[in-house]
Formats: C-alpha cells, sequence, structure tokens
C-alpha cells in the first residue's frame, strides 16, 4: 500500500452530526488542515489535442501573457495553437516518462509530494491531509480544493512550488486558488506559502546539488551558470521582485559555496514573443562565454524550477547545451533540479512546518 493509499482511507473518517444539532443535521467530518502543493502543469499526452489544450489554457493566462484578449486571442487561436502543438509535443515526447505516461514535471511532483506527506503525517498524524495539484491541466486546482474540503479540511496552506515570486508563476497559481475557494459553499480559512527564495535550508540544498555535481564531474567546470525562468524586462520596471529575489538565491549560493564573483552567473532562459526579457538570455550567455572567454567547462543549473521540466530537460539539456558546444564549449554539465532529493524535501517541510503554526504544532 503506498502512502497516497495509506491517507486515502484515513481520509473516510465518519461523519457525524453535531451533538445538540437535530436528527436531519447533515453529518460533519472531523476537522482537518489540507496542505495543497500546486506546480505549473503539464499536459496529458504528447500529441496534438492534448498540447493544444494545455497551450491554450497556459498561453490564454493574462498573468502569463498580458496583451489585450481581442489582439492576442485571435493570434493564438488561429495562428500560434495551429503549429505549436506539434513544435511542443515532439519536445515533450523526446522527455517523456513512457513507463507511467506522464510527464517527468507530474512523476517528480508526485514523488515529492509522497514524502512531504510522509513527513506530515510523522509529524502531526491524521490531523493533515497532502496533496498536489496544477495551474495548467490535470490535477486541476479545482478539483483538489473540492476533495479536500469533502474530506474535512477547514483550514488549507497552499504552497506554490517556486522559490521566487513572479506574477506569471506564484500569483497565477494563488489566483486559480481564491477561483477554487469561490464556489465552496463553506469556504476554508486560508494561508498562502510566501516564496522562499532565500531560506537558509533551500540555498544549502542548491549548494549540495552543486558541490555533488562538481565532485562527480569528470572536469571541474570553469563557470556555474544559474538559469532562471525568464520575464519580460518591462515586469521589473512595473514592480514585480522576481529579477532581484533570483539575484539574491545567486548570491547566496555563491556565499555559501564560499566562491567569487568569478565563477558564478545568472541568466534568464525560455524567452518568448517580441519583447525584451530579463538579461543575459542563457542561451546567449553560454555561447559568448565559449566564444569570447574561452570557456570550455560548464555547469547549468535552475534555481528557480522545484522539479525538472519541459524548460530544464529539453530547454537547457538540449538547446542551451548545442548553443555552448557550436561555440566552441566541450564539457557541459547540467546540474538536476532538487526534486525530491531529500535536503530538498528537509527544506521543503520546514517552511511548511513554520507556516502550519497556529494551525498544528
Amino acid at each position: 500500500m503506498t502512502m497516497f493509499d495509506a491517507q486515502d482511507d484515513k481520509a473516510e473518517r465518519p461523519a457525524t452530526c453535531p451533538v445538540h444539532a437535530n436528527a436531519d443535521h447533515p453529518a460533519i467530518k472531523p476537522a482537518r488542515v489540507g496542505i495543497l502543493l500546486a506546480n505549473l502543469g503539464t499536459p496529458d499526452a504528447t500529441d496534438y489535442w492534448p498540447m493544444r489544450r494545455y497551450l491554450s489554457e497556459f498561453l490564454s493566462d493574462k498573468r502569463v501573457v498580458d496583451y489585450s484578449a481581442w489582439l492576442w486571442q485571435p493570434l493564438l487561436q488561429l495562428i500560434i495553437l495551429t503549429k505549436r502543438p506539434f513544435s511542443s509535443g515532439a519536445a515533450y515526447k523526446s522527455i517523456w516518462n513512457e513507463e507511467d505516461n506522464e510527464s517527468p514535471l507530474l512523476t517528480i511532483t508526485k514523488k515529492q509530494t509522497t514524502a512531504i506527506k510522509a513527513e506530515m503525517i510523522q509529524r502531526f498524524g491524521d490531523d493533515v491531509r497532502v496533496d498536489f495539484c496544477m495551474r495548467y491541466g490535470n490535477p486541476s486546482t479545482k478539483s483538489k480544493v473540492r476533495e479536500m474540503v469533502e474530506a474535512g479540511c477547514t483550514k488549507i496552506l497552499f504552497f506554490p512550488l517556486y522559490p521566487h515570486y513572479a506574477g506569471a508563476t506564484s500569483a497565477t497559481a494563488n489566483d486559480q486558488f481564491f477561483r477554487a475557494l469561490m464556489e465552496e459553499k463553506w469556504q476554508p480559512i486560508a494561508r498562502i506559502v510566501e516564496p522562499y527564495f532565500e531560506n537558509p535550508a533551500y540555498i544549502d540544498a542548491l549548494a549540495q546539488s552543486v558541490e555533488k555535481a562538481y565532485a562527480a564531474a569528470e572536469t571541474k567546470p570553469e563557470k556555474l551558470i544559474c538559469s532562471y525562468h525568464g520575464v519580460p524586462e518591462r515586469y521589473l520596471r512595473e514592480g514585480d521582485p522576481y529579477h532581484c529575489q533570483c539575484q539574491k538565491t545567486t548570491r547566496l549560493l555563491k556565499e555559501r559555496l564560499g566562491w567569487d564573483d568569478t565563477q558564478i552567473v545568472t541568466t534568464f532562459q525560455s524567452k518568448f514573443g517580441p519583447e525584451e526579457w530579463l538579461k543575459p538570455y542563457t542561451v546567449e550567455e553560454v555561447a559568448r562565454l565559449a566564444e569570447e572567454e574561452g570557456v570550455k567547462n560548464i555547469a547549468v543549473c535552475a534555481p528557480a524550477f522545484s522539479a525538472d521540466c519541459i524548460e530544464t530537460l529539453e530547454e537547457i539539456n538540449e538547446e542551451i547545451k548545442e548553443s555552448f558546444e557550436e561555440a566552441g564549449g566541450q564539457d557541459f554539465t547540467y546540474i538536476p533540479c532538487l526534486n525530491d532529493d531529500a535536503a530538498h524535501i528537509d527544506a521543503l517541510t520546514g517552511v511548511i512546518e513554520s507556516n502550519l503554526k497556529g494551525w498544528l504544532g
């Protein structure tokens, strides 16, 4: 029996009528605290229609693409979504978990949830229910909030699994959570976990992953590239703190490793559309390092991602690697995301426990 099965059994604790209520009063389940982890999302499959549904939901989000709908939607629905599902589907297919027929992001998020659930049950027993949802695709935020309410969760701690705050990640996950709450007759009390980009345990987990990769490398990398998912540059001017939080994570990682400024670089990837995005662009910077500075050996990590996904397994480990090698680079080391590494799970459970104060413990 898996940990998911074990807690599902406990989720069926009998509901009872309040002591002083009439006999026909609806039964009420014992109160529990829900911990709902959230990540970006995943298509259900790699062929055209599942990819189109996923991309349409993702790219129709005003937090992701904030152009006027009258301008953007015709372009998206009539042009972009006639072609992009094929190219995106091919990219997903190159990294797809064929054994479980799901994306790596979904596989890893399940493992993270199982590990966190085990820790929470050990600490709080049957007073908690731990699950995960996706902002886009399945399992949906709405469905998981409904399940938690039905299981007796009168309080929900919502945890977007993004170390750094950005409107296009944390905020839109929160938006969807709030929309789900709006549909509940008896709304649970809610808390949102704040970004953990400077949490010492998170920084230490990042540093450990770098140290392990460097120890295992045949040739020690000359530079560590910290590649963060990009956003349009104007978001910074409009007040989004993402850029500053990314820079701070790199600085704290550098200090934890005991390095100097020449050994570590902050870059941004995944540019989309005609606007200028946060710079330097990873794909261009790795080529510049090889061509202009003669750097032959680099390592790349992705601190903004809590789990490996299309942007890391395909974009970094294929496209960005190719850019470096075509510019004259030789050894390219991709350092995986923290995923379900024990140090990462310890960091996440520590963040969760601190946010449960006053509710549990």
